[in-house]
């Protein structure tokens, strides 16, 4: 019996850890990054529900600005991948993300369909301070 207890005392902590981890992916992370296309800024915001991440990134590059809803966002412990759906031409091309989280940043792999692959770094952004009642 107190096996059974401790068993599952490990699995509720396990669990727990996964959790954590996953509120550490939500919120706003920027990044900037040379490419074939010349320099591209992202904003990427994850949000957190329980178990359940959405996300979308907007980015401004030379062929553009815009914003599209992230697909397939999977966090295992540190390792993060989700996928960028764009369309480029009139073709859909897909961009898949791999990276891990370290703290405030997230050290990705772009890979962008057949045409290149990127490394870049996006970090968090700190929410601004709040103003005191008085304004100070």
């Amino acid at each position: 019996m107190k096996l059974c207890k401790l068993i599952l005392v490990t699995a509720l902590v396990l669990s727990g850890l996964n959790f954590a981890r996953a509120a550490d992916l939500g919120g706003i992370w920027t990044a900037e990054f040379d490419s074939q296309i010349g320099t591209q800024k992202y904003t990427y915001e994850f949000k957190v529900d329980g178990d359940k991440i959405t996300g979308k990134a907007t980015f401004d590059h030379s062929m553009g600005k815009g914003e599209t809803v992230l697909k397939d966002i999977k966090l295992s412990g540190d390792t993060l991948s989700f996928v960028e759906p764009m369309k480029i031409n009139d073709a859909e091309v897909t961009i898949s993300y791999t990276g891990k989280i370290a703290g405030d940043e997230i050290k990705l792999t772009r890979n962008v369909g057949d045409f290149g692959t990127e490394q870049l770094v996006a970090k968090r952004q700190k929410a601004p301070a709040a103003k005191a009642a008085d304004g100070k």
